[in-house]
């Protein structure tokens, strides 16, 4: 039974090397972080390739080739080199690198997959239901609407099912992004930072309506979402939904993708 989480503590924020926060803030350091990364890369790789490039280009006249009896003939190996201890250095420093990176983003990924928003004080539940085609979203109270609507800056988590056939429910803004599998729940969480309205969608090929299966998804100040859902009850369903929004029930998920965001 779908049931309101109140816990002590909150998603922690940025503590040590991994990164911490909501699910926008952690992929959004770890986008940062490969980009920087890999720009820095890039720049040594290729700025090395270019100073020996004109370092040792034909004609050059200041660079020791060795005398002609030092040079290998043909088959032979050379010789000198610091007897590999260049090749082994370069190769360890490169395997602590990588292997440091993969832990560092397993670390954020884990803490992603880990649902921390179970953790929240005052973090919500909510029951999402796909089917062909659109969302159907239970509250802890019992309220059904084809409406996500959120508080700003509390943990939800999302169980997600299906009634048909196989869906997948993404909100691209919020970096949120879950199977409906029916038989089968899975789980995810978000955190609206930000009021204003986004739009859901579905990511599986699911049917000929699989493109117009999207439901909007309202990020609303605490006061407002506290008055919203004290008028809503179990028996109400979407009419309570209705009422404040002007209809969008499950038909009208066919065209939430031309309401604008908020």
């Amino acid at each position: 039974m779908i049931r309101e989480i109140s816990r002590a503590g909150v998603t922690p924020l940025q503590t040590g090397i991994v990164p911490r926060g909501s699910r926008v803030e952690i992929f959004q350091q770890i986008y940062e972080f490969f980009l920087v990364l890999g720009t820095l890369v890039g720049v040594v790789v290729i700025g090395y390739m270019l100073y020996n490039a004109y370092k040792y280009r034909d004609g050059a006249e200041d660079v020791y080739r060795g005398e002609e009896d030092e040079l290998p003939t043909l088959g032979e190996l050379p010789t000198g080199g610091g007897g590999g201890r260049k090749l082994f250095l370069s190769f360890t420093l490169s395997a602590v690198i990588v292997i440091s990176l993969i832990a560092w983003t397993y670390g954020a990924l884990a803490f992603v997959e880990d649902n921390p928003a179970l953790d929240g004080e005052d973090a919500i539940e909510v029951e999402v239901t796909g089917y062909q085609f659109g969302w159907e979203f239970t509250y802890p109270n019992g309220h059904t609407d084809s409406t996500l609507r959120v508080p700003v800056d509390t943990p939800v988590e999302l169980t997600v099912t299906s009634r048909d056939v196989f869906h997948n429910i993404g909100v691209r803004e919020l970096r949120v992004k879950s199977d409906a599998i029916p038989g089968q729940t899975t789980e995810t969480w978000f955190i609206g930072e930000r009021t204003g309205t986004y739009i859901a969608e579905c990511y599986e090929l699911c049917g000929v309506g699989h493109s117009d299966m999207t439901a909007e998804v309202k990020v609303m100040p605490q006061d407002e979402y506290d008055d919203w859902y004290a008028n809503t009850t179990a028996e109400n369903e979407t009419d309570g939904g209705n009422e404040t929004d002007g209809g969008n029930d499950a038909t009208g998920n066919e065209s939430a993708r031309l309401v604008g965001t908020a």
